[in-house]
């Protein structure tokens, strides 16, 4: 490799600084109104953000493309791999205006719900879900505004007048969403507004992720990859786990997606609340094993919507997640529309940090092996044993070279101590892969030889700063390398 090449290959690949040396457990930031503009987006990504979220329950498609080309243009400009995770709405039940904006419901209290579209009173209250009648039974419980206020369905006439009686009341507002943990809806996993917001992220090749709403069996998940495909896009699909359906089918769930998202708010709400903890912390492991990744979500910090610091109770959430195992931890709110976007970040920056100092003694019995019939299983042997001899050895880090991204979902599904530094020469796979735990993303489409290729990638993490002469790096690839199968290769080198 000439000096020319590798000053060429050097400026290309050289990231912020933070991304050198920042916390294996990724940030995701929703944008809104409060994170939009490209200086605010740069500000996020310093302070530690590794994948912008689009929630397509708000929004117009122009402003979610204003927000995708800042993104790629900071990618270009900065030489950076900020992955963008589009999030469908899904089928939200809502009930409709309320006269005067909202009514107080007390206890005992008689409220009919028709699917009619009126101006809601104490007689009548439209719900956005036209089969609610022909679904519900008489007992379930019906919950509205996040839970505040609860209802049991007293009788239905199966057609289009359900009567519910308050069990615990409130002033119910317009627009309110409904949850529905007993019922068997049968509403499609994709709404017409979710196709049409689809139709749009399918015309943008730059989104790395599609997280669907609502899943409730791999049969959901399977309906939007064939949907994906079938554009030709790349899209990872992500499943959100927020019904007791999806909690019940959860295994088949996540051998179905590319990634899961525990989607703490609706799932708190329509499972008993005592559940969550244990929840978050078996879903991480099951995704662990099975190599995908997944995010922690909801109310993390949710105080500093509108505070400069968080709770000790939130402090301790982020701080937890990082320690059952999350690849990634999410805002919400909190960048979105919050008063202190960058504030937010820099503090869960820190909180992973700490956690991160205790991490492998909490994870250490819940790392992957490989399963002995897949059909990937030399493949895989080889990616876990990589994680295992780069710490025994005390290397400095695991390389990988990917086309599909596969070996960079394995390496990092074990947790190692070290880090992992994958190059491709496919930029929207690098993008994908800034999700995943501990994987840090270098473009390279130099066509060469192993050994070469070895070296040159070597050398751009000395010339970057992240390695040193001497230091000891754990190289995996495909040979021979044009035909670009899986990774069958470990190589023990020392940084020239």
């Amino acid at each position: 490799m000439t000096r020319e090449e590798a000053e060429t290959l050097f400026s290309q690949n050289v990231p912020l600084m933070r991304k050198t040396c920042g916390q294996n457990t990724k940030i995701i930031a929703t944008v809104g109104p409060a994170s939009r503009k490209p200086e605010q987006l740069l500000a996020l990504i310093e302070a530690g953000v590794d994948v912008f979220r689009l929630n397509f329950s708000h929004g117009t498609h122009e402003d979610h493309l204003e927000v995708i080309r800042c993104i790629e243009e900071i990618n270009r400009e900065y030489h950076l791999h900020i992955g963008i995770l589009a999030d469908l709405q899904g089928p939200k039940l809502r009930i409709g205006k309320i006269e005067n904006d909202s009514i107080e419901v007390k206890p005992g209290d008689l409220i009919t719900i028709v699917n009619e579209e009126v101006v809601g009173t104490r007689e009548r209250i439209y719900m956005s879900y036209e089969q609610f009648a022909e679904d519900c039974e008489v007992g379930e419980r019906i919950l509205m505004d996040d839970g505040r206020l609860e209802f049991e369905v007293l009788s239905t006439n199966k057609k289009d007048t359900v009567v519910l009686r308050c069990l615990h009341g409130g002033i119910l507002g317009s627009n309110k969403g409904i949850n529905l943990p007993d019922t068997h809806i049968k509403l499609p996993s994709l709404t017409e507004k979710d196709l049409r917001d689809l139709d749009f992220i399918l015309s943008q090749p730059s989104v790395n992720w599609i997280a669907l709403s609502f899943v409730r069996s791999p049969k959901d998940v399977e309906d939007l990859r064939r949907r994906i495909e079938a554009r030709g896009h790349g899209a990872k699909v992500m499943a959100k786990i927020e019904k007791p359906e999806a909690v019940r089918n959860i295994r088949s769930i996540v051998k179905a997606a590319n990634g899961i998202m525990i989607a703490r708010g609706d799932l708190a709400i329509e499972m008993p609340m005592e559940r969550l903890p244990m929840l978050q912390k078996e879903i991480i492991q099951l995704c662990m094993q099975f190599s995908r990744p997944v995010v922690v979500a909801t109310q993390m910090m949710d105080s500093m919507i509108k505070n400069p610091s968080p709770t000790r109770a939130e402090i301790t959430d982020v701080a937890n997640a990082v320690l059952d195992g999350a690849d990634a931890v999410m805002l919400s709110g909190e960048t979105a529309i919050g008063a202190h976007p960058l504030l937010v970040v820099r503090a869960m920056t820190r909180i992973i940090e700490e956690a991160e100092r205790h991490y492998w003694p909490q994870i250490e019995a819940k790392r992957p092996k490989a399963v002995t019939h897949a059909s990937t299983f030399q493949n895989d042997v080889i990616c876990f044993n990589a994680c295992r001899v780069a710490e025994e050895i005390g290397a400095k880090g695991i390389v990988g070279l990917t086309v599909t991204g596969y070996s960079a979902f394995k390496m990092s599904s074990y947790r190692p101590k070290v880090r992992i530094f994958i190059f491709s020469d496919k930029r929207h796979i690098l993008n994908t892969l800034n999700l995943l735990w501990g994987v840090q993303c270098f473009y390279y489409d130099r066509d060469t030889g192993t050994d070469e290729t070895i070296q040159d990638c070597n050398d751009i993490l000395k010339n970057a700063g992240i390695v040193a002469p001497n230091d000891i790096l754990i190289n995996t690839a495909s040979m021979p390398l044009h035909k670009r199968g899986r990774t069958n290769m470990l190589k023990v080198t020392v940084v020239d």
